[in-house]
């Protein structure tokens, strides 16, 4: 299994939203500088027409200047343009304005109005407004003020303009942002399914290229170069050291039978005794090199093909049967626990030589009266199989390194074997895509061999760096 990408962490998510944030930013800043250039360009038009009619109503006859402004708010019955004359005690004599602003500078120069203007039609609702005041020669105040709320509808029209900017602009990058980035996905998938075997151990596999030639593909022409060189140095290691295993046999073997029957002439003899020590080392060599390519046999992962419906309780009887003499010689109980489990597709062939080998580490390690147990249960996701030791444990920093060929730990130096069953075990273990976990019991060592795919956060292979879960039976 592999781990889907999130649509959200893509890079072209990324860019939809950093471009649309831009976008959004820039956008903002525009219409606000053009409102603001708006909005001073209209008071300077709204200024000049004020200072205009007020040079108008200044220079008017005074006799007939009441006259003049009460004509002047008749024309305007909204009060867009107001105008108010005044007497020097500041009572309305003629136009629309009722009472004189008191916030109004009477210096002649356009100022906005604090408190606004009523308008008429808005039921006297008050209504932003620029205006000026001046006092004329024989004392009155001649007031002209003009509501600017013209200038407010028009930012309020550029807003809704960047509203629907923004809106017709995301929502359809959104659109084609999707599109584009299925493309990507649907490629990343591919690669990702083509890695897994790969990952798996299977360096035969190659990435797809498509015929775009962009970068995925110039990058999976990349790695594809790269598998390619390490599956030839792999298999020109691999073969080398078959070859040596292979070629070494013959020689060693032709060497035992001449040694046994030197010791068949020897009998008797002193030196029957050094001779019978050489062919104990030369048989050691040989189980090395059968070992190693029983190993090397393993990791051709074609045998995958040829797996059927196993029953693991059966392969587990089975091995009980085979090492309960071996424990029983060692004083060691051997205790059998295994419960009602689902069938697997594998090779019982090879399982039984996992479970095997792990049961024989176990009673080899264990101490002469110790206890070995056998359990076999239900996960969630298919059968799991534990074998508990109350020997020395298997060290947290050594756990990853058991696996590997030839490698013996610090707490074993003295025990026979060749550090080459634990690798066959993790050889089956890949092959069928299973996971071996290596932790503590209570008194010992528990390996876990789970009979089922990992999840996508676990990686492949043998030894899990996770807690070990304590079984649902009874304690080793």
């Amino acid at each position: 299994m592999s781990t889907r990408p999130n649509a959200w962490h893509s890079a072209t998510s990324r860019l939809i939203v950093i471009y649309g944030a831009l976008f959004v930013l820039w956008g903002s800043v525009l219409v606000g500088v053009i409102q603001w250039e708006t909005t001073n360009y209209l008071n300077r038009v709204i200024d000049q027409l004020l200072l205009q009619r007020m040079h108008y109503m200044a220079v008017t006859d005074p006799e007939r200047l009441a006259a003049t402004v009460d004509a002047a708010a008749a024309i305007d019955p909204h009060g867009i343009m107001s105008v108010g004359l005044f007497d020097h005690d500041h009572r309305p004599v003629a136009g629309n304005i009722e009472h004189l602003p008191q916030s109004l500078p009477q210096d002649g120069q356009v100022h906005p109005l604090q408190h606004g203007l009523p308008r008429p039609d808005r039921d006297a609702e008050r209504v932003r407004a620029r205006g000026l005041a001046t006092t004329l020669s024989n004392g009155d105040i001649l007031v002209i003020a003009k509501d600017t709320s013209t200038i407010d509808g028009i930012g309020a029209i550029i807003r809704r303009a960047l509203l629907w900017g923004v809106s017709l602009t995301i929502i359809p990058g959104l659109l084609g942002g999707f599109l584009l980035r299925r493309g990507p996905e649907k490629r990343i998938r591919a690669l990702q399914d083509a890695t897994d075997p790969i990952r798996q151990g299977d360096l035969s596999k190659r990435l797809p290229v498509s015929r775009r030639s962009d970068e995925l593909d110039q990058l999976a022409g990349i790695v594809n170069t790269m598998l390619g060189e390490i599956e030839r140095l792999m298999n020109e290691v691999k073969g080398v050291c078959d070859n040596i295993a292979h070629d070494l046999r013959t020689p060693l073997t032709r060497l035992r039978a001449r040694l046994y029957r030197t010791q068949q002439q020897l009998e008797g003899a002193p030196e029957a005794a050094l001779v019978e020590a050489c062919m104990v080392d030369i048989d050691a060599v040989l189980a090395r090199f059968r070992a190693l390519l029983r190993v090397s046999e393993l990791e051709d992962r074609n045998r995958a093909a040829c797996f059927d419906e196993v029953d693991v309780g059966q392969v587990l009887r089975q091995v009980h049967e085979f090492y309960a003499p071996v424990a029983e010689d060692r004083g060691q109980p051997f205790e059998l626990d295994v419960q009602t489990l689902t069938p697997i597709r594998a090779d019982a062939h090879l399982m039984f030589e996992a479970l095997a080998n792990l049961v024989g580490n176990a009673i080899k390690f264990t101490p002469a009266g110790g206890k070995v147990s056998l359990r076999a249960s239900m996960d969630k996701r298919g059968p799991r199989v534990d074998i508990i030791d109350s020997g020395p444990g298997i060290p947290a920093d050594e756990r990853e390194a058991v696996t590997r060929r030839f490698y013996r730990g610090d707490n074993t130096p003295t025990t026979a074997g060749s550090g080459l069953g634990l690798s066959i075990v993790s050889a089956i273990v890949r092959l069928h895509g299973y996971a071996l976990e290596i932790g503590e019991a209570a008194s010992g060592a528990r390996l876990t061999l789970y009979c089922y795919a990992l999840e996508p956060s676990e990686k492949p292979g043998t030894c899990l760096s996770r807690t070990v879960p304590e079984v649902t039976t009874s304690a080793a």
